[in-house]
């Protein structure tokens, strides 16, 4: 018999030790190194021979001579904007990933989506987390007690690979793929062999039995997917839940689809009956808002969908050496590089300034877009007065103060006119005569904050 090692792998970031340590020098993980065995480097090249010797030669044809089959039947979730991120529903035999912060709704929102297709489909949603009576509930709430609907408790990926292969079910909900363990692999449940080798083991049982599967997975504190970086390599469809768990609007991104693009996004809000999709966003955000310095309208995109939101910049004079730049729902880096341009091209001194940012609702924006408007809140604020009631703002600035063009202007302007506003600043590549166009930063300011 080969004989056989013993090594020691981070659960983190994969990286493989002779001797265990508390810490992985690789990733800096903690208490992170489990023990493995490992067979005898010559049995491995034994096993290297083995294998090229028994292989054979792939059967070939053109690539012009391929046929495409037709399309697979989708299954509609019950959310229009939902659909659309999913590229027109779930495909039977996909696997998708749905990912978010503890107690956003990802458990909500898959009992609101099994209560939809359970009246034409067999559904089946298997709880690794929650006990029986706690999914009866959460049920009963949202109105999901369908006799197509059926439950089980399960963290074994054996037996619910034998079941989906079963093809008995449309549709099965895993909840969550953290919690699940194989029973070949002795490590605790969540790590990377786990959570790769269940993965894999679902992902192979959907395909040969045409089943859709949608797996819930955990975030780290820093917001990103937890376990290894190949689970998402080897889903179809990767979708990230975002938004704040506490109110506002929560939103749903895919980050990988490989049945539809990857620039839409449904907007959600919750309530005592479930999630529900916001049908007009911008009239929602607006709804409470007072014309005051510092404040300002965005013309931003979610996916390609048009929305107007506040921006709302507050500066006050710093009381220690170092100024205080504190931002919610903005990348703050972003932030400082603006207000350095801000210094640099303008003649405002932000230097002695405390600045506060905060995009109302509780959206994150990261479209490029927000530049000219984040500028226009900062001076805003600073100088004590407003800009017109009736604009709305959009344009990305670059380092020397230029305006620059951005995406999809019209379906920006088509949303400002919708809601009533006469004018937009923007960039002047925005050919449109609802647009007021400007090209530099600094003669922006002086013309648009007015009393």
């Amino acid at each position: 018999m080969a004989k056989s090692h013993t090594q020691f792998a981070c659960q983190q970031c994969g990286a493989v030790y002779k001797n265990w340590t508390g810490r992985c020098n690789k990733c800096g993980a903690w208490s992170s190194l489990i023990q493995q065995f490992d067979e005898d480097s010559r049995e491995e090249k034994s096993a290297v021979g083995r294998g090229q010797s028994s292989g054979k030669t792939l059967d070939f044809v053109s690539i012009k001579d391929l046929e495409i089959s037709d399309a697979k039947e989708r299954l509609s979730t019950g959310f229009k904007d939902f659909d659309t991120v999913l590229g027109g529903g779930i495909l039977l035999g996909s696997v998708s990933l749905l990912a978010g912060q503890p107690g956003i709704g990802k458990s909500t929102l898959l009992m609101q989506i099994c209560a939809t297709i359970a009246e034409t489909h067999k559904v089946l949603y298997i709880s690794g987390e929650e006990s029986a009576g706690q999914v009866k509930l959460r049920a009963i709430r949202l109105g999901a007690e369908a006799d197509n609907l059926k439950f089980a408790s399960s963290t074994s990926a054996n037996d619910i690979a034998k079941t989906i292969e079963s093809g008995e079910f449309d549709l099965i909900i895993v909840d969550s793929i953290q919690t699940l363990t194989l029973a070949e692999i002795s490590s605790a449940p969540g790590g990377i062999s786990q959570v790769t080798n269940c993965g894999n083991l679902i992902i192979r049982a959907a395909k040969t039995s045409g089943t859709a599967v949608i797996i819930v997975g955990h975030v780290t504190k820093e917001g990103t997917l937890a376990g290894p970086k190949v689970l998402e390599h080897l889903v179809d469809v990767v979708m990230n839940f975002e938004g704040d768990r506490y109110g506002g609007f929560k939103i749903i991104r895919a980050i990988k689809n490989r049945f539809g693009s990857t620039s839409e996004a449904a907007i959600f809000e919750m309530s005592e009956q479930g999630l529900s999709e916001v049908e007009n966003p911008s009239a929602s955000l607006l709804s409470e808002r007072q014309n005051t310095d510092g404040s300002i309208i965005l013309a931003t995109l979610e996916g390609t969908r048009p929305i107007l939101v506040e921006i709302q910049a507050l500066a006050t004079p710093t009381n220690f050496g170092y100024p205080k730049r504190t931002t919610s729902g903005f990348d703050l880096n972003r932030l400082n590089l603006l207000v350095a341009v801000i210094e640099r091209r303008t003649k405002l001194k932000l230097g002695d300034k405390d600045i506060f940012l905060n995009v109302v609702g509780g959206l994150n924006i990261k479209d490029s877009a927000a530049d000219l408007a984040i500028c226009l809140a900062i001076a805003s604020a600073v100088a004590g007065r407003k800009l017109a009631e009736d604009f709305v703002v959009f344009g990305e600035v670059g380092l020397g103060g230029e305006v620059r063009s951005v995406f999809r202007p019209d379906q920006r302007i088509a949303e400002a006119k919708k809601l009533g506003f006469t004018h937009a600043i923007g960039p002047a590549t925005a050919r449109d005569p609802f647009v007021i166009p400007v090209k530099d930063l600094r003669q922006t300011l002086i013309e648009y904050v007015n009393e």
